[in-house]
This record gives structure tokens, C-alpha cells and sequence, in this order.
């Protein structure tokens, strides 16, 4: 697609939305079209949802699961614009309804738009395929901020999902959210995860493989948001122009 592709950024006023927005007026790449608001929200640069759909040609999206999926289906539906997604905290229902507007036109979606953790998740799926489930235990420990609303994150989950992919079972199979009280004793195979929520910590993931004798740790740490924004608008200048499917920031980075 030729330049300048033009970009809406639905929850324009959050965190992410905020750190978005300078990086795109200052690439000659991108033409800001508007952010989307809050239903009701007012401010400078804000259009309403309809008007972003009709203009842009990539809407980032950093809303909640249920936001995102609707906006999925209403972009589907006009067929287009293309759409990258880095809400987290999504119910089934809400996978499928993306899934489905997928088939209609190209989303990326992401719990993590950092090249780092990307090529986090890739080590790990590595070494759980090399290191077996009976010596080898697996437990995945994040904090964040204290206005974090989903547990665990987006990142966690996808660093769990690739730690069982690499084990080739499913991570519903094998995953324990915390435990409390007479637990009994850890299960051989169990993908286990531990959450921290304080102060204003952008983002911490560790991936520890203990045995009896030995532990291989593998760790990411994000100092401030402008990575994750840099990312997102990496995904914007991939998806522009893709056929309608479904990706994730792997394609973007030519990642197995």
C-alpha cells in the first residue's frame, strides 16, 4: 500500500492511545485520520466510530475484548478498514466473533506488541519442546501497573500458550492460575502462573523451567510503552494491504 496509510486509533485516550499518537505525526507514513473515544467522549481529534471506519485504512485498537470484537464485526461488515487489536482479556465468544470477521478482512492481533517479548515467546516455545514435562516444570510469573484489569495478562497467556504448544498439548489442558490453601503436590506437565498488581510497572514476564537440580529463566522487561507503540505501528505498516486473516506480531517479525 502506498503512503501515507491512513490510521484511527480506537481508546485513543488511554495509555496506549497516548503513547501512539506522537510516533504517528511524526512518521511520514502514516496519516492520523482520528481517535475513537468512549461512547459519549468528546476531545480534539476524536470522530465518531462510523467516520474512522469509513476513512482509515488501519484502525488501531486498544480498547477491552468486547469493544474490539464489535468493532471486528462493524469492520467486517463495511468491508474494512484492516484492524490491529491489542486489547486483552477476551472471552470465547468474543475470540470467535474475530475469528469470524477474519474471514472478511485482516486482523493482527497481539497481547504484546514488543519485538523483545516476541522473541521471548519464541525462546520459549523452544525450550519447552527440548526440555520434558516430567523433569521439567513450568511456571510463568508477570506484574503490571495497579489499574491493570485482566489477570493474567495478555503476554502471560501468550507465553503459556507457547510453552504448550512447544509440549504439543493445549494450554486449558495444563494450566493452574494460582493456587491457594492444601494444593497437593504439583502435577508433572502443569504450566503453572503467578500475578503481581503495584504501583506503575509497565510490564515484567519471566518464564522459569525448574528441575531438581537446575532452573533456565527466561525474562523480559518493559522500561516504558513507547516499545509497545513502535510495535503497533510495525503491525499497521504490515497489515496494510494483507488478504483478510487472521496474524500476530510472529508474521510481522518472520518468526516460526
Amino acid at each position: 500500500m502506498t503512503s501515507p496509510i491512513k490510521i484511527a486509533v480506537a481508546g485513543a485516550n488511554g495509555r496506549m492511545g497516548r503513547a501512539i499518537l506522537p510516533l504517528l505525526a511524526a512518521d511520514p507514513v502514516f496519516a492520523f485520520v482520528g481517535g475513537i473515544g468512549r461512547e459519549g467522549s468528546a476531545g480534539a481529534g476524536l470522530i465518531d466510530r462510523s467516520a474512522a471506519i469509513a476513512e482509515a485504512d488501519v484502525i488501531l485498537d486498544f480498547t477491552t475484548g468486547r469493544a474490539a470484537a464489535e468493532l471486528a464485526g462493524l469492520c467486517a461488515a463495511a468491508g474494512g478498514p484492516a484492524l490491529v487489536i491489542g486489547a486483552t482479556g477476551f472471552d470465547r465468544d468474543e475470540l470467535d466473533r474475530i475469528s469470524e470477521a477474519a474471514r472478511t478482512i485482516p486482523i493482527l492481533r497481539s497481547g504484546n506488541f514488543s519485538i523483545g517479548v516476541n522473541i521471548l515467546i519464541s525462546l520459549v516455545a523452544q525450550a519447552a519442546r527440548a526440555l520434558p514435562a516430567q523433569d521439567w516444570d513450568i511456571e510463568i510469573l508477570e506484574a503490571h501497573h495497579n489499574r491493570k484489569i485482566d489477570a493474567p495478562s495478555g503476554t502471560a497467556l501468550m507465553l503459556g500458550e507457547a510453552a504448550a504448544e512447544g509440549r504439543g498439548v493445549s494450554l486449558a489442558s495444563v494450566e493452574r492460575r494460582g493456587r491457594d490453601g492444601i494444593t497437593g503436590e504439583r502435577p508433572p506437565g502443569e504450566i503453572g502462573f503467578a500475578v503481581l498488581r503495584a504501583g506503575g510497572l509497565v510490564g515484567e514476564h519471566s518464564v522459569l523451567f525448574a528441575a531438581a537440580q537446575e532452573v533456565v529463566t527466561l525474562s523480559h522487561s518493559a522500561l516504558n510503552r513507547g516499545m509497545f507503540a513502535r510495535g503497533a505501528l510495525s503491525a499497521a505498516r504490515w497489515i496494510a494491504g494483507q488478504a483478510p486473516g487472521e496474524y500476530g506480531m510472529r508474521d510481522v517479525l518472520g518468526l516460526p
